[in-house]
């Protein structure tokens, strides 16, 4: 099996690849920065917006992990070209090379204006788009396009809107949205294996969580690990979180309030 995962270079990335070596598979990592090709790795160079060169990065693939883009908020052209056109061009590419299974990293920042359920219920995985950026609607047309090339093509496609990722939440409002590595790669797992189209939440299981796994555990995803053990040091250092601050009370924090299409 070999799988191309774009914008390896980058810390999702980083992070993920040891977690998706397995005997029999191969990684093909795409990026504009360097990188270097570890054991059962290739690499792939290739701009988003190349069509030649996307179109040779996907020969022989049989699922797609698109993790390359702009990465945060910045003026509204520079998102376009990498977040928007970057996706169609990979999509067309993958459609024509019949690739079938595509995940797609999404942003929470896609539906970042929502805001806390009242006690004890869940944020729906389908909430509808609320983008708190531009980084935000290129991560809604993101998914939009997921959709339109499974309806249109039959391809598989599973989007995440990926909460908070890295070895351990750094701060409190990462009590809720965090997702550890380990946790994202069993949900790319089921994802490269999902049928139908979906929209998921990427989180793990967190005590303080908010976030619906609903349409996660509904393609296999199990998540193993919770953010509550580092509760403690991180409320001793910053405080109880008040979830009726924007940071904790809405989906997009911090993303709410900054300058629209500032660098972050």
């Amino acid at each position: 099996m070999r799988i191309l995962m774009t914008g390896a270079a980058g810390k999702v990335g980083t992070l993920l690849r040891p977690r998706l070596a397995r005997e029999g598979r191969t990684l093909r990592l795409s990026d504009v920065l360097p990188l270097t090709a570890g054991p059962g790795e290739e690499v792939a160079p290739a701009d988003l917006n190349d069509e030649q060169a996307m179109a040779a990065a996907m020969k022989d693939v049989d699922a797609v992990i698109h993790l390359g883009g702009q990465s945060r908020e910045h003026p509204w052209p520079d998102i376009v070209e990498a977040n928007v056109n970057g996706t169609y061009t990979l999509m067309e590419a993958a459609r024509r090379e019949g690739v079938r299974q595509v995940v797609l990293m999404g942003s929470h920042h896609a539906a970042g204006f929502h805001t806390r359920p009242p006690s004890g219920e869940d944020l729906p995985d389908y909430a509808f788009p609320r983008p708190d950026t531009f980084y935000g609607v290129s991560k809604v047309v993101m998914e939009a396009l997921g959709s339109l090339y499974h309806d249109r093509f039959g391809m598989n496609v599973t989007v995440v809107r990926l909460g908070t990722c890295n070895e351990g939440s750094g701060d409190t409002r990462g009590l809720a949205t965090w997702i550890s590595p380990d946790d994202l790669a069993r949900l790319l797992e089921c994802a490269m294996t999902a049928q139908g189209y979906h929209v998921v939440w990427g989180v793990s299981d967190n005590a303080r969580r908010w976030w619906s796994l609903r349409e996660a555990e509904s393609i296999g995803y199990v998540s193993r690990d919770d953010s509550e053990p580092r509760a403690a040091g991180l409320i001793a250092e910053q405080g109880e979180p008040d979830l009726s601050d924007p940071v904790h009370h809405r989906v997009g924090g911090v993303f709410t309030l900054g300058e629209l299409g500032g660098k972050w």
